[in-house]
Formats: structure tokens, sequence, C-alpha cells
């Protein structure tokens, strides 16, 4: 019978710099871990076991929903349904990639940068689905076939390039200027929120409340607890050492994430259902060649920015500061 002994777990001054967390100082896996050992980390009590879990779960959680939703609605032959389809197929996506970008990180210091860049790629696809379905089912009537309505995706899309692009290049910054970078990533994520979100802002301040707008607003609460928690660091910043494996705040973003998603699908489904009569009178069908369109320029593009980025990391000198794989200050990892 095959059995693998997982290596002993190591505390913040045990491992490199790039692979320490603030305000968690023990339960690291090593930093050169096999992928097999990362599989089977998973199943052991790390820093990073809940990461991976509660990124995993919800990822099924939202392929069920896409198959209960296929049953009933009419993906193949009706073009009001599209937009949706290719929401519930990223909202699949970003958290899988998240999971494996956990999962794998601790391979090597390269492992650790390119599955982040592959995850903030997922990250601006899923902020790219959501414009789709805001454009086709959450814009304000007054707005219906103004410029912006017309010109939403596009300039999703290009906020999906400035989203992976600002938040690849802050991972160069990590180590020299954290502050920094830490303002660039969430900056990098905030952007296209908020001008995804500006619509339904304008309803909540402008338009009269229907059915869907307490499903918005719970999205828009979590999605604000998620951004509080990312940049805080809270709560093991204020009691370092005590929330190492249960509690930290990437755990509690995770959740409140994956809550807000699911309380933003809610509210999509809703406002396509009861708007519907509404919305297929008052602006063109969608096309395929118009959505196929939009969704491959933007994972094209954003695959290449991955790309230009894993290309600096690789073969630029500049890349050496952030992929030290040995522990500084003098630190030995102790057997």
């Amino acid at each position: 019978m095959l059995t693998v002994k997982l290596p002993q777990l190591l505390n913040i001054h045990q491992v490199p710099r790039v692979f320490r967390e603030d305000g968690i100082i023990s339960g690291y896996r090593p930093p050169k871990s096999s992928a097999l050992e990362c599989i089977l980390s998973s199943f052991r009590m790390t820093n990073e076991t809940l990461n991976i879990w509660t990124h995993f779960l919800p990822t099924w959680y939202f392929l069920w929903r896409l198959l209960v939703l296929s049953s009933s609605l009419d993906f193949r032959s009706d073009p009001y349904n599209w937009p949706l389809l290719v929401y519930l197929l990223l909202i699949c996506l970003y958290p899988f990639t998240s999971s494996c970008a956990h999962t794998f990180s601790t391979m090597s210091p390269r492992a650790l940068h390119l599955w982040y860049f592959l995850d903030y790629g997922a990250l601006s696809l899923y902020s790219l689905g959501c414009a789709f379905t805001y454009s086709a089912y959450v814009m304000p009537d007054r707005w219906l076939n103004s410029p912006l309505h017309l010109h939403f995706t596009p300039l999703a899309t290009l906020n999906s390039f400035i989203c992976t692009a600002l938040s690849c290049y802050s991972r160069f910054l990590e180590l020299d200027a954290p502050k920094l970078s830490k303002v660039l990533r969430t900056a990098a994520f905030v952007h296209p929120f908020i001008f995804d979100n500006v619509p339904l802002l304008y309803r909540f301040l402008f338009c009269s409340w229907d059915a869907a707008v307490p499903q918005h607003f719970y999205h828009l609460l979590f999605a604000f607890l998620t951004g509080f928690l990312f940049a805080s660091h809270l709560p093991e910043r204020l009691a370092p050492g005590r929330f190492d494996y249960i509690g930290h705040s990437h755990q509690l973003f995770h959740v409140c994430a994956v809550v807000g998603t699911h309380f933003q699908l809610e509210a999509i489904l809703a406002d396509m259902s009861s708007r519907k009569p509404w919305l297929t009178s008052h602006t063109p069908p969608t096309t395929l060649f118009g959505i196929v369109g939009i969704v491959g320029v933007a994972m094209v593009g954003n695959l290449g920015i991955i790309g230009l980025f894993t290309g600096i990391l690789l073969w630029s000198p500049r890349a050496a500061s952030i992929l030290q794989s040995t522990v500084p200050e003098g630190s030995k990892l102790k057997e």
C-alpha cells in the first residue's frame, strides 16, 4: 500500500519572505512541496487548508446551480439567457482557480506567483461575467440603449485587462513595497466592481425598489465585507498566531465572497424573470457573435497579460527579488 509521509509544518521564521502572510505565525507548508504533497496537505490542517476548501466546495455548488438552471432555462436557443450562461460559467471558474492556487502555491516561488496570476485572471473574467448580466438584466430602464449600455461589456473587457495587469504587477512589489502592493491589488479589483455596479447603485438611489433589491443589497454588503477583510488582515493582525488555522481574514474573505456571489446570482435571477417582458421589448436581442466575440477577446487578452508577466517572472533579472527560495536573516529550516 502506498503511503506518503507529509513533511513537518513550519513557522513564519522558517519560510522565505515571499511565502509569509501578515499575522500568520505557524502552519506553513514547506516551500518546495511536490504536487502530491500539496494535494494531500489539503486533508491535514495547515494555514491554507480552509482557504482551499472554502473555494473548492463552492465550485461544486455553483456547478450544481448551473446544471439545475440548465434544466429549466433554454441556454441553447434563447438569446435572453446567454449572458446568464456566461456568468454561471465564470462563477464556477473563479473559486476553482483560487482553490488550485492555494493548493499548489507551495511547490516553488515561481509556482506561487504563476498560480496567483491565473487566480487574478479568473477574478477579472468574473467581473466581466457580472457586467454581462448587469447589462442584460440589471440596467435601469432610463439607461437602456444609452451609450453606456451599448458599450458596457466592451468597457468591462478593458477593465478586466487593467485588473489582471495591475494585480499581476503588484506581486513584483510585495517584498520591497508591501503597502503599495496591497493598495494596487485592492484598487485593481475595486475598480471593475464599482464600474459593474454603477447601474445598480443608480437603481438604489433613483428608481423604485422591487423584489430583487434586497438580494442586491445583501450582495453589496458581503462584497464590502470581502474587500474590508482583504485589505485589513483582521482579526489576525490584532492577535498574531491566534487565527493561524481557523478564522483568519483570508478564510473569512473567501466565505464572504462566495456568499456575496450567491446573493448576486439570486438577485440576477429575480431581475431576469421579473423584467423580461420590458427588457425584451425595449432592447435588441443578444447575438451569439457579440457574446462569443467579447468573451474570446477577454480570455485571449487576459491570458496574454498573464503570459507577459510570466515571461518577466521567469526571465527578467529584476524578478529575482520575488523568487527568493532561501530563508532570509540566517534562519534555518528545522527538521
